[in-house]
């Protein structure tokens, strides 16, 4: 019986296929439409990018495990891979060179892996690093190879000040830097905080800003975050974050009193706790590094309703905030922000993200910002 090409139909069989880590077949499904003609970008965008992004709403909604998570994500990887492969050998990149990576700390690169197959199938010839690069490493890959601009991928708001470190790097040495991905926010609004000189919001939109032409900037001396974000000579970002021990340890054994449930929890129970604790400060502190307190409140947010998927007691989040709030007592912009999170928790309406699964998009809108994963959350699944 002949299927239907059509990428929604893809979609379905594709994402029946992953679930079930039915590598060969969720293969035979992508080669097939190949052949039948359905081009290359469309399957990337337009069928692969929506399963992937329907695997993390699974996660998030808690109607997939987290194995199930990977096994589905590695099924994807390597259907991209047999793509490439596919073509017969790397295109000679007629349209200049680009260097595709992840923000140092970036475990997630499946969208970085989309943008730099896209990027390659339209002429250009990609250098793509991978995950979790280090920003000297970087640098002296782009030393060796003077690239036309470096596309910056990132999904954790976390990672921020990792990528203001490698937007500077890269702009000191005449290398433009186009930035994608959640963790630069609504619109790239921090993208454009952090000095980057270009942002797109998916694969499409960053194949046509390097069509336009991002222009070098001139090389200068190293600058400091400072000098971009004078609000960081309060130093709270810094303290705030050295401080992460002591707050989260404090933090918890408060909770304890407030409670006492808490005092039966096991070993790993209390280290899971921690863990989301620590998670906790970690986006406060790059709220007050981006001075930005949505990125924090959008956090939490968006953790209440995972804690809800799992039946877990969302308010719990308040206390642990309140108590957070009295721990930052000289931190000013710091203990502002813990107030406004549990504002929004209290104001927050019933989950909807975590509905019933839908049918994803099909359209250039679902491809990625370099990518398509819903925004990462403490314990989620890369």
């Amino acid at each position: 019986m002949k299927h239907s090409t059509e990428p929604a139909a893809l979609v379905r069989r594709l994402w029946r296929a992953a679930i079930d880590a039915d590598e060969y077949t969720a293969a035979q499904i992508v080669h097939t439409a190949l052949a039948e003609g359905v081009d290359e970008e469309t399957l990337l965008l337009e069928v692969i990018a929506p399963v992937q992004e329907m695997v993390g709403a699974e996660w998030a909604a808690d109607r997939i495990s987290v194995a199930q998570e990977h096994a589905a994500t590695a099924v994807n990887e390597r259907i991209i891979a047999s793509l490439a492969h596919r073509r017969g050998g790397p295109r000679p990149g007629h349209r200049g060179r680009v260097t595709v990576s992840c923000v140092d700390g970036e475990w997630h690169a499946f969208p970085a892996r989309l943008l730099a197959e896209v990027l390659s199938l339209r002429g250009w010839r990609v250098d793509y690093l991978g995950a979790q690069t280090p920003t000297p490493h970087m640098v002296a890959h782009l030393h060796l190879t003077n690239p036309d601009a470096v596309l910056l991928s990132g999904s954790i708001p976390t990672h921020l000040p990792a990528a203001h470190a490698a937007i500077t790097a890269c702009r000191a040495i005449g290398v433009p830097v186009m930035a994608g991905g959640r963790a630069f926010g609504p619109g790239g609004r921090w993208a454009r905080r952090l000095g980057a000189d270009r942002w797109a919001a998916d694969a499409r939109g960053a194949a046509a800003v390097l069509d336009a032409g991002v222009p070098r900037p001139v090389p200068t001396t190293a600058r400091l975050a400072v000098d971009d974000l004078p609000h960081l000579a309060d130093q709270e970002y810094t303290l705030v974050l050295q401080s992460r021990p002591r707050l989260v340890k404090q933090t918890l054994t408060e909770l304890e009193d407030r409670f006492p449930a808490l005092r039966g929890y096991g070993d790993e129970q209390r280290e899971r706790t921690a863990e989301d604790l620590a998670h906790i400060v970690g986006f406060l502190a790059t709220a007050l590094y981006v001075d930005d307190a949505d990125l924090f409140t959008a956090f939490l947010v968006w953790t209440a309703d995972i804690l809800q998927a799992r039946h877990v007691p969302a308010h719990s989040l308040v206390a642990a905030l309140d108590i957070l709030a009295d721990e930052l007592h000289d931190f000013p912009r710091a203990r502002r922000l813990a107030r406004l999170g549990a504002s929004a928790l209290g104001a927050r309406p019933a989950a909807s993200v975590l509905g019933p699964a839908s049918e994803p998009a099909t359209g250039p809108e679902s491809a990625p910002e370099a990518g398509s994963a819903p925004v990462p959350v403490p314990g989620a699944p890369s």
